[in-house]
C-alpha cells in the first residue's frame, strides 16, 4: 500500500507543479465567464448609429413612424429615385430605402440600395419598422383599434414547480436545470478524454525512456498502473475544485458589473418599441430577475438536491475516469510511441463519443428509454446519469447505475492489468489486437 501511495504522490505533485496546470486552471474559468459576459458586454454597448434615407412613395409614413435607437431615418416624400440612387455613394447614408406606392397590397415590394451588402440585422430592423406601420394601417382598414390589438398581445409564461412525495412544492428553473445537466455531462466527457490520455501518454513516455524497467523492479505492475491512474485522477479533481471556485468568483463579479446594465439596456430598447399603453410590460421587465445569472443559480439550487449532485458527480467522475483510464493505460503499455497508439484508441474513445451523443437526447427527454439504458450501461453511464440527475432520478436507478459502474471498473481494470504487466516490458514487436488478446491469458 505504501508503494501505491508513493506512486500516487509522485504523479500528483509532478503534475500540479507544472506551469501548464496552473495556466489551464486559471484560463478555463475565465473562458467560461467570458462565454456569457462578452455577449452581455456587447449588448450593453451603445450601438453605432446607422443613417438610412427613406423615399416614401406611398404617403403613409410620418417622421414619428420611423424612430429607432440604432437607426437614424431621414424621410423624403416622393422624389426622383434615380437621382437619389446616383448620389448615394457620395453621401454618408448607409442605405437608401424606397417604399412603393402599393406597399399595403404589395409588402414585398420594398427596395433597398446600398454600396455594400446590408447586414442581416440592419435589413431586419428596417423591415420591422416599416412592417409595424403597414400592420397599423391594415388593422385600421379592418376596423381594429390599436388598443384592442395591443391588449391581445400577451405572453403566456409558466412557473415550473417540483412536487415531493410529501406534497412540498419548490419553484424550479427548467432552462437552468438544462444548463446544469449540459455542464455536468460535458465536464465528465472532457475529463475522460483529457486525463485518460494523460495516463496513456505517461505510460508511453516511461516505457520509451526505459524508466519503467527500473520502477517495476520495486513494485508490481498492477500497483504501478493503479498508482498512476489515481494520481492523475487526483490532479483532475484538484483542477475541478479550482475551476468551480474561480468560475463562481469570476461569474459573480461579471454579474455585478453587467447584470444591471444589461437589464437597463433591455428596458431602454423596450421603451422605444412599445407605446404608453404597454408600460406595464416595461415594468415587468424592470422587475424581472431572469437576466441575473446568480438568480438562476439560486433557483436551480432550491429545486435540486445539490449534495446528491455533488456526491454523485464525484462518484461518477472517479469510477468513470478509473474505468476508461485503465483502458488507456493498457493501450499505452502495448505501444512504444504516441503515433502507434492512435490505431488502438478508437475502441476506447468510441463509447465516450457515443455516450456524449446520447447525452444530447437525454437532455431533451431524461425519462426516455434511450436515456435510461444510456445511464445504466457502465461505458455510457457516467455522462448520461449526470445529465439526468438534475431532473430527478429514482433512487433504485441511481444505485443500479453506480453498482454496474463499479463492476465495469473492476472488469476493465482486471483486463487492463493483465495487458499492462506484459506490455510494459515488450519492445521491438509490432502489436496487433490478436497479440494483445493473448496477453490477457498469459501466466506470469
Amino acid at each position: 500500500m505504501n508503494k501505491i501511495l508513493l506512486i500516487i504522490s509522485r504523479e500528483y505533485y509532478t503534475r500540479i507543479q507544472k506551469k501548464s496546470f496552473w495556466i489551464a486552471s486559471l484560463l478555463t474559468p475565465l473562458l467560461i465567464t467570458a462565454i456569457y459576459a462578452i455577449p452581455i458586454w456587447l449588448a450593453t454597448r451603445e450601438a453605432e448609429l446607422k443613417k438610412i434615407q427613406v423615399i416614401d412613395q406611398s404617403a403613409y409614413f410620418q417622421k414619428d413612424d420611423l424612430k429607432s435607437n440604432s437607426i437614424q431615418f431621414d424621410l423624403v416624400k416622393g422624389g426622383d429615385v434615380n437621382q437619389y440612387k446616383s448620389k448615394l455613394n457620395s453621401t454618408d447614408y448607409d442605405a437608401l430605402v424606397v417604399i412603393p406606392k402599393d406597399v399595403i397590397t404589395n409588402p414585398k415590394g420594398l427596395l433597398m440600395y446600398a454600396e455594400k451588402t446590408l447586414s442581416l440585422t440592419l435589413k431586419s430592423d428596417i423591415e420591422n419598422k416599416i412592417q409595424e406601420k403597414v400592420r397599423q394601417i391594415l388593422m385600421k382598414n379592418a376596423g381594429i383599434e390599436g388598443k384592442v390589438y395591443e391588449s391581445t398581445q400577451v405572453n403566456v409564461e409558466g412557473n415550473t414547480m417540483t412536487l415531493s412525495n410529501s406534497g412540498d412544492e419548490k419553484s424550479s428553473n427548467s432552462s437552468g436545470v438544462m444548463i446544469l445537466a449540459g455542464i455536468l455531462g460535458f465536464l465528465l466527457y472532457f475529463t475522460v478524454f483529457v486525463y485518460g490520455s494523460q495516463v496513456m501518454n505517461g505510460v508511453i513516455e516511461e516505457k520509451s525512456s526505459r524508466i519503467i524497467e527500473v520502477i517495476v523492479s520495486s513494485v508490481k505492475p498492477y500497483q504501478l498502473m493503479l498508482g498512476k491512474i489515481i494520481g492523475v485522477g487526483l490532479v483532475g479533481l484538484t483542477q475541478f475544485l479550482l475551476w468551480i471556485v474561480l468560475t463562481f468568483a469570476f461569474s459573480g463579479v461579471a454579474s455585478q458589473i453587467y447584470g444591471d446594465n444589461f437589464k437597463e439596456k433591455i428596458v431602454q430598447n423596450t421603451n422605444t418599441q412599445l407605446n404608453n399603453d404597454s408600460q406595464k410590460k416595461v415594468d415587468q421587465i424592470q422587475n424581472d430577475d431572469s437576466f441575473d445569472p446568480i438568480k438562476v443559480i439560486n433557483e436551480v439550487a432550491e429545486s435540486t438536491n445539490i449534495p446528491l449532485i455533488i456526491g454523485s458527480f464525484l462518484f461518477f467522475y472517479l469510477f468513470g475516469y478509473l474505468l476508461y483510464s485503465s483502458l488507456f493505460a493498457a493501450i499505452g503499455s502495448a505501444v512504444e510511441t504516441a503515433a502507434e497508439a492512435q490505431q488502438f484508441t478508437l475502441p476506447v474513445t468510441l463509447p465516450i463519443i457515443v455516450s456524449f451523443i446520447f447525452a444530447q437526447f437525454t437532455i431533451q427527454d431524461p425519462d426516455s428509454t434511450i436515456a435510461f439504458w444510456a445511464s445504466i450501461i457502465p461505458l455510457t453511464s457516467p455522462i448520461n446519469m449526470m445529465v439526468r440527475l438534475p431532473y430527478g432520478v429514482p433512487t433504485w436507478e441511481l444505485i443500479l447505475s453506480m453498482f454496474l459502474l463499479v463492476l465495469g471498473f473492476l472488469g476493465t481494470s482486471w483486463i487492463s492489468s493483465r495487458i499492462y504487466r506484459v506490455g510494459i516490458l515488450m519492445y521491438g514487436k509490432k502489436m496487433t489486437w490478436k497479440e494483445i488478446g493473448k496477453w490477457v491469458f498469459y501466466k506470469i
